[in-house]
This record gives structure tokens, sequence and C-alpha cells, in this order.
């Protein structure tokens, strides 16, 4: 289940994004208490200013935060960026395969958005499928710290 993110979401949006596993390969790594405080704001103003932003996944009826999916701008200028990161012991439930999907639909569909980008380390496979099986087509490439990144694009027009 679905749910833009809010401040009742803080504590587990803290403990998601401190954690390696579920963060290290994300843009900026592993986050701190006031970082993860500003990007809770930062998602909340983006959510009023764009009618689109991040999600809370949970499983229906479920309290437990699984992970977090949605759409940003991305600080690299490449445009409205997809991002998602879950908890590793969900791995291999195609829940960030569902959630991200949904995330990509809404764009498209509910925000009219034509074009949504998302960045994944070459070495990271499991993002890489997930976004292909999303529909999502690689269509560049960059160098980040050292690190071979792929950038994938997906398109809905007229």
């Amino acid at each position: 289940m679905l749910a833009p993110v809010g401040w009742p979401d803080r504590d587990a949006l803290r403990a998601l994004k401190a954690d390696p596993g579920s963060f290290a390969l994300m843009l900026g790594g592993v986050r701190t208490t006031a970082q993860a405080d500003a990007e809770l704001a930062a998602d909340l103003a983006f959510w009023a200013a764009r009618g689109v932003g991040m999600w809370t996944v949970r499983a229906p009826g479920a309290a437990a935060l699984l992970g977090i999916t949605g759409l940003h701008d991305r600080p690299d200028g490449r445009g409205l960026g997809l991002r998602f990161a879950f908890w590793p012991w969900t791995r291999g439930q195609g829940l960030a395969r569902e959630a991200a999907g949904a995330a990509l639909r809404f764009a498209h569909d509910r925000a009219g958005i034509a074009r949504v980008v998302a960045v994944a380390r070459a070495s990271n496979t499991a993002s890489r499928l997930v976004l292909g099986a999303i529909g999502m087509r690689e269509c560049g490439e960059f160098q980040r710290d050292g690190e071979p990144m792929l950038v994938f694009e997906s398109r809905k027009g007229p």
C-alpha cells in the first residue's frame, strides 16, 4: 500500500535512511537524522508544489514501513527522477517492482508527466532489473566518483 510521506513517518524514514543495506547505494548514501528530516520536509514541499512525490510502502493493514518509492527532481538536472529503497529483508518479493511501477504509472497517467528518469549503478543488477521490468529503457551513462552509472527513462507522449 502506497501513501504520501508525512511527518508521522519520520522515525521509520530515519531508520530506513540510516541503514547501509537500504541506502548505501543511493545518491548521497546513508543519511543522518538531520538529513532524513530535511529530506522529509523537502518531500512534503515537493508534493505541495508538484502534486507528486515520495510514498511510503507498507503491507495492507500493517504499520511497518517496507520501503519508499516516488518522484523528485534529480539534483543533477536530468529531470524528474524515480527513486526507490527498501529494507534488505524485503528483497525478492517483487515489492520494489510493484511500488516503483505504481509510482511511474501515477506520474504518467495521473500527473501527466511525459518523461521520468532513473539512475542506477551499472553494478546494481537488482535496481536495473526493477527499472527494466517496469518499462524504463536505458538511455545514457555517466561516471560518478569513478563508478559507472546508467540512466533510464520512461516516456509517455501523445
